[in-house]
Order: C-alpha cells, then structure tokens, then sequence
C-alpha cells in the first residue's frame, strides 16, 4: 500500500508545565469511570451472607434463646472481629491491584515546553500535543494537526478495517482507538468522561477480572463440601436429639458447630489474597500482572517464546559493518570512511524516516550523520513524496522523493536482502555471492539489510515495489549486543526444566550467532519461516521437538508456532512487543509484551508487561510464579488438615455419648488463627530451594487434586486419633469435662501450630530451623500463646468456652497429646519420603 508519511513539525511548543498542571486541576484526570472500591457496607455484607458467618449469628441467636447471654455476645461479638479481619485482608488486596492499574494505565508521547515527554494517560489534559506512532493507543479524542494515520476503531465502531485519518479532515481521533500505521502530530480537544468513548457509556465500570482455572475449581470444592457438611450437620443434629436425647436446641448448636467444622471457607480467601498479592510482588520485579489469573500459569510454562531483539539482546543497534562488493568497512576503531561507502550510507538514510521509532533506522540515521556530515550525500530538508512500506509479502521499503523534473523520482530502497536482491532481479551468481555475503555477516551476529537506489519516470504509481527497476548497493550490518543477564538467566531456565525457543525474523545466521553468545542451546537447526510453510501441522509438530531456533518468520507464523505448542500439551509463554505480535501474545497462555518499545497493542493483548524489557525479569516472574503456586498449595494443604480434627472432635463425642468437646465458640476462637495463618503466614513464605531446579508442574495439576488432598486429610486425622483417645481416657479417669475439654483444646491449638511447620516443608523435620525464616511464623506463635492465656487465665472465657485450669495429670496428658501429634507428623513425612524414593530412585 503507497503511503505518505510527514514527521511532527519540531517548531511546535506544546503547553508548558504550569499551564499543563492548572488545565489538569479545571478538567480532571483523564480517566474514564472505572470500578469504584467496594465499600465498607459492601464487604459487611458479603462477610454476613458467607454460610459461616450466618451459621455464626444462628448460633449466637440460639444461645439467647437458651439464656446464656454471655456465649451469644461472644458469638456475635466474634462477629465484628472477624469483619476486621477481612477488611484488613480486603485493603491489602485491594492496595495491591490498585498499585497496579496504576502501573498499567496507558501512557502518552506528549510536547510540553518544546520537548517530547512520556506522561501518564492520566495527565493528558485539553490543548496538549500528542505524537502519536504506530501501536499507539490514543489517550484522548484530538485533531490531527500533521501526518497520516491508519486507525482501528473497532472499539468504537465494530469495524474492524482500520480508517485514514489525515490533517484538515472532520474526522478525529478518538480515545482509546489504536494507530495501526503512520506517524502524526494531534491537538487534544478533549479528555476523560467527554471523549467519545466516555460518552458511550462506563464499560470500565462494569469490567470485573475473570476468576482463574484455581479459583474455578475452588468454588466447585467448596460448593460441594457446603451441600455435603450441610447435610451431614442436620443428620448429626437429628442423631444427638433422638439418640443422645440432647434438647432440639443444643442438638441444633452441636449440627452449627459440625457445619462450621466442615466448611473450608479459607480456600476463597487463600486464592484471592494469594493471586492478587503475588501480583503486586511480580511487580516488584518490573513485571506488571495486567491479569491476574496469569499469575498461576506462570510456575506451569514449559516452553518459553522469546524474540531475539530487545529481549535476549539489548535493542540498542549501531552499524557495524558495510559491505560494498567485496569490500569492507568496520565501524569499531575507524578514523574515516572511504568514497566507496558513501552512496550506500546516503541511500540507506533516504530509505529511513528522517525521525525514526525503529531502533535500526535510527542507528542508520545516527551512523549516517557521524559520517557523512558536511558532504552532498546528506539531505536533511528532502521530504518523501510517497512510500510502499515494508508487508509480508515484499520484506522492504521503499521511498521516493521528487528529482531533477516532476515526472523524475529517486527510489530509495531498504530490506531484508532476499527481498532487495529479488526487487533488483539480479542473476543467479551475483546473487548467490551476495546471499554467501550475508550468510558470513550474519554468522558474526550482525542483523543484516540490504540497500538499492532506483528511478521512477511513469506518470501513475505502480501498485507494487516490483514494478520499479532497483540498481543493488551494497550491505549493511548491525549490531544489538545480548544483555549481560541473560546467559545466566537462560541457565536458569535450562535447570527449570523450561525450553526456550527463540521465535525471530532475522537472518537463521544471526540468530546461531546470538544463540551461542547466550548459551541458548547445542543444537544449531534452525526452522525458517519458509521451511515452516512448507510443513503440515502434524510434520511441524514433530520438527519442533528438535529445534530451539526459527528464524525469518512472520507474525502470523508465530501465531501457528504458539498455537501448534500449546496443541502439544505445553504450556507457553511468549514475549512480543509489535502490532502484529498481538494475535500470537492473546493465544499464548502467557502473553508478554515489552514495556519499553512495546506497543499499546501488544501491551493490551498480553497478560504480562516486561517493565524494563528484560530477559532475566521473566525468569523472575516465573520463579515467582512457582513460588506462589507451591504456597497455594501448602494453605490448602493445611485448611484441610487443620478441619479433620475438628470435624472429628465435633463429630465423634455425640457418638460415643462423651460429653460435648467443640461448641460454636471453639470453633470461632480456631478460626481467627487459622485465617491469618492462611492468607498470611503461607503467602508470606520464601520459596523452596528447588524452586527453579525442578521441572514445571503439568498443565493440569491441582491442589485440589485427590492425591494432594489425601495426604492432608490422613494428616489431620491422625492428629484427631491422639486427641480423641486422650479426651476419653481424662474422662476414664475421672478428670472433670471442662478440664479435659480444656486440655483438648489448648492441644488443638498446638496441633494447629505444628500442622503449619509441616505443610510449610513437607519434607522437612516438623520442628527443623529452615534455610530461609518466615517472620510470620513467630507472631503467630506468640498469638496462640495469647490465645491460650486469655482462654485460661480470663475467668469469663473459661466460662463461656466451658473449660477449666489443668491440674498436673491434665497438664501430663496435655504434653503427651502434643508428643503423639508430634510423632504423627513426623511418621508420615518418614512413610512420604521412602514413598517418593520408591517411585524415583537415584
């Protein structure tokens, strides 16, 4: 397609800073109605219509009928504790995702005070200039003062064919729409809620983040356990009332007590506190979580897609190497540059926007301008008439600028070399010589172009760059360093058991070449984009088992690739940061896009922005991931071990006759240690040493998976089989019920305490000093011991949970109860590590 192009006119001000900051107080942020906090009114009753909370204030309303006043305002007292709770856990998590919609609002390219500046979205105010590139997602609905754009506008419209947009035209350009190609200057007329997207109406308002794959299956489990404890609660309440011969109203608080036993509801709180934190952590390591699901597939990714420039490299091109048939100039260590270059390099600037985005063309503008400064090969004040820009059938450029008489145009020529050695329609010899050329250039790691000059005399503008005769120059090379980080962080990644497969559009060449800098990979193959065509799905499947390299490819290429990988049961996170990146990034499991010199498409079609770019960020973020994933599933492990006991000690005494063990209150006091020991305790653990020298877990894995479970489950029923005894034998012996109810409690407590040592290393001994400490885990034994001192040194509370002191023998059975748990525990991390050397011997 001819395109024409104009570069923002320099001479233009923009606003100064303090006019700027007076017109942002008179009209606002430039934000469009977004999703308000949930109020305090809001979480109040979302915390009351928890099944837990109304079998709570059931609870509370029962003992008001039987007269004990002081368990019903304990109950209902427990009540507004544990609304502080979740409020507590509710700004946290809230600070937490607010940090980063702020991190992600879209920013804009504005000209304040005659100097281009990257501001907020936020800040763009009415009068303000904006430059406007492709990729761009427009801040504000303005006039287009300079240049040509295309614009897609689907947003608006429903159409997806992107418009023109050119200066003096009545048409806008909108916020929110997204420039496809072209460069532009535009005048912001408006902002925020009276922009054109404003106007429609508070789409933000209404959009809420997904719940993930985790949180999906949590509230199946949940679900299912509620229908199931429910109905267990009324068939227990009816047992203890016509075969215990219990009153119908302590037979309805024990059926409460059994239901509050049973119901898991932490597993909600865990999923949502864990997700939405472990974000705001990965941000923390300059990768911002633009959807929070995202963060559970990232300790899943087996195949890892990244683009060689700007991500394995540090996107920072200079010309290194001119080749001009057979002879060569190096940049590193010269003094001058002979005669023989100098209509490569002219012609290689004339092919270049004079203000170029692309690192490339501005390290040819930048070269160009060191060198031939001062000569006739520099023409600064020549201004394109007309351009065919760069499409994946023709991989080059063309420009044409007006010459000697007005129907006479010099074409400059820039591409890819097969591209520009087909547009010159060399013979078979000079082009292989040339193609050898490349091939050694590009083996020293050089990005390679080819450059050709040409003239037009026709009247009309062929329709393609075919049909010009070109006149081929020479050759251009240039370098893009790796970053320092990235051999040790592909290392890294290697001993993760995460392939990287390097997805670029460079020469195979360059590619090996940055492969070996970087410690990629041994094997040398490399797929091309046209090797990739050739190929059926099921014969491309099975040739990307053996390469890590694909080169010269095309983004709807890439898109195959990822949708082929992920066909194969790999999990697949990829990097991009193009327009046309955009489709491969959505079908990835993990899109990651480039913050930097990504553009606003790539960025809204990821889940993941690289903040500085960075290779060894990813990484990071995946080891993050792994992390966070690990302690979701030592939580869950732990809430269902932590409820076997109870269920059991709520359970069984009506069975056997025993006096009641757990009441409602019990069961109130448990839970405002087991939620924080959830939602913060586990959160809050370091990863495993192994974190990033095992494997990835399976696309499918679970922590609620029966296996997982089971283990929890036979972990908390060993603990009830101490407990159990140990209260019958007390009474056996003649020690009153309140003491030995006492003393079963205080061992509960303790049980609970050594239930989260051995979820947090399972491997390791219950009471062993881990490498690295989780300051949690002091606070949280110090708030038992408080727990268990209000409980037995508070006469009202020893009233209200119906327990009394120990004497010594309670005290003796007190102590052997925790040894028994204690070995328990130990005994099945014995019996679960010869388990393990069994299946995976050395």
């Amino acid at each position: 397609m001819v395109t024409t192009e104009r570069a923002p006119s320099a001479a233009r001000e923009g606003l100064d800073a303090a006019e700027a900051a007076r017109r942002l107080t008179a009209h606002g942020p430039n934000l469009l109605p977004g999703s308000t906090r949930k109020s305090f009114g809001a979480i109040v009753l979302g915390v009351l219509s928890e099944p837990m909370f109304l079998m709570l204030l059931c609870a509370g309303g029962l003992y008001l009928a039987l007269g004990d006043r002081a368990e019903a305002a304990f109950l209902l007292s427990a009540v507004f504790v544990v609304i502080g709770i979740t409020l507590l856990q509710e700004r946290k998590t809230q600070r937490a995702l607010e940090s980063l919609r702020e991190l992600s609002a879209p920013r804009a390219l504005v000209i304040r005070g005659g100097e281009e500046l990257r501001v907020a979205g936020a800040e763009v105010v009415p009068g303000d200039l904006l430059v406007l590139r492709e990729g761009d997602r427009i801040a504000a609905d303005a006039t287009l003062l300079e240049g040509r754009l295309e614009v897609d506008e689907s947003l608006l419209t429903g159409e997806s064919v992107p418009v023109a947009r050119e200066p003096g035209g009545e048409d806008a350009v909108h916020a929110s729409t997204v420039v496809t190609r072209g460069l532009g200057l535009a005048s912001v007329n408006a902002t925020g809620g009276a922009t054109a997207v404003g106007r429609i109406g508070e789409a933000l308002a209404q959009t809420h983040e997904a719940p993930s794959g985790l949180q999906r299956a949590s509230r199946r489990l949940i679900r299912h356990l509620a229908i199931g404890g429910l109905a267990l609660a009324a068939l227990y309440a009816l047992l203890s009332w016509l075969w215990d011969n219990r009153g119908p109203l302590e037979s309805l608080l024990g059926g409460i007590a059994l239901a509050m036993a049973i119901l898991p509801e932490e597993i909600p709180v865990i999923l949502t506190v864990f997700l939405a934190l472990g974000a705001w952590r990965i941000s923390r390591r300059k990768v911002l979580t633009r959807r929070v699901p995202a963060v559970e597939a990232l300790g899943a990714i087996s195949v890892l897609a990244v683009d060689k420039t700007g991500t394995l490299t540090q996107n920072r091109m200079q010309v290194a190497e001119l080749a001009v048939d057979g002879q060569h100039f190096v940049d590193a260590g010269a003094t001058g540059l002979a005669e023989t270059f100098h209509r490569l390099v002219e012609f290689a600037m004339l092919a270049t926007p004079s203000d170029p985005f692309d690192p490339m063309e501005k390290a040819i503008q930048r070269f160009g301008l060191h060198w031939l400064v001062h000569t006739e090969h520099v023409h600064a004040d020549w201004s394109a008439e007309t351009e065919y820009a760069l499409s994946p059938q023709i991989l080059a450029m063309t420009r044409v600028f007006p010459c000697d008489t007005c129907t006479r145009h010099l074409l400059a020529t820039k591409g890819a070399p097969e591209a520009v050695i087909d547009l010159c329609h060399l013979p078979a010899g000079r082009a292989a010589s040339i193609l050898a050329e490349v091939e050694a250039m590009a083996a020293r790691g050089l990005r390679v172009l080819a450059v050709a000059r040409g003239h037009w005399t026709g009247e009309a503008w062929p329709a393609s760059q075919h049909d010009f005769d070109f006149e081929f120059l020479g050759l251009i090379g240039l370098a893009d360093p790796p970053r320092p980080e990235v051999p040790a962080a592909i290392a890294e990644c290697r001993a993760a058991g995460v392939r990287i497969l390097m997805m670029t559009g460079d020469h195979p060449a360059t590619a090996r070449a940055i492969a070996r800098q970087v410690g990629l990979g041994e094997r040398t193959d490399v797929l091309t984009g046209a090797d990739l065509a050739a190929l059926d799905d099921a014969a491309l499947r099975e040739r990307l088992h053996h390469v890590d390299l694909c080169a010269r490819l095309k983004p709807e290429q890439k898109l195959r690739l990822v949708q082929l990988l992920r066909a194969d049961r790999q999990v697949v996170a990829m990097t991009g940061d193009g327009v046309n990146d955009a489709p491969a990034l959505k079908a990835a499991d993990v899109g990651i896009a480039m913050g930097e010199r990504g553009t606003d498409v790539a960025r809204e079609a990821a889940a993941l922005v690289l903040l500085d770019d960075s290779f060894a960020s990813i990484v990071a973020a995946i080891r993050q991931g792994r992390r966070i994933y690990d302690n979701i599933a030592k939580a869950t492990g732990f809430v269902f071990a932590v409820h076997m006991p109870i269920i059991a000690l709520a359970l069984v005494p009506t069975l056997l006759h025993w006096p009641v063990l757990l009441m409602p209150v019990h069961i109130v006091l448990l839970e405002l240690l087991i939620d924080p020991a959830c939602s913060i305790v586990f959160e809050a653990e370091p990863e495993a040493g192994d974190v990033m020298t095992r494997p990835p877990r399976a696309a499918g894995e679970s922590p609620f998976a029966a296996g997982r479970l089971a283990r929890a489950v036979v972990q908390g029923l060993g603990v009830a089989t101490v407990l159990l005894p140990g209260f019958g034998l007390m009474l056996s012996y003649g020690v009153e019920a309140a003491q030995a109810r006492g003393v079963v409690f205080a061992a509960l407590l303790g049980g609970l305490f050594l239930l989260i040592l051995a979820n947090r290393h399972p491997t390791r001994a219950v009471l062993a000093r881990p490498a690295r400490g989780n300051r949690w885990i002091a606070r949280m034994a110090a708030a038992l011991a408080l727990m268990l001192l209000a409980a037995f040194g508070v006469p009202f509370l020893r009233t209200v949970m119906d327990i009394a002191l120990p004497g010594p023998a309670a005290t003796a059975a007190l102590l052997a109860m925790l040894a028994g748990i204690l070995a328990w525990l130990e005994a099945l991390r014995g019996m679960s590590r010869t388990t393990s050397q069994v299946r995976h011997p050395l």
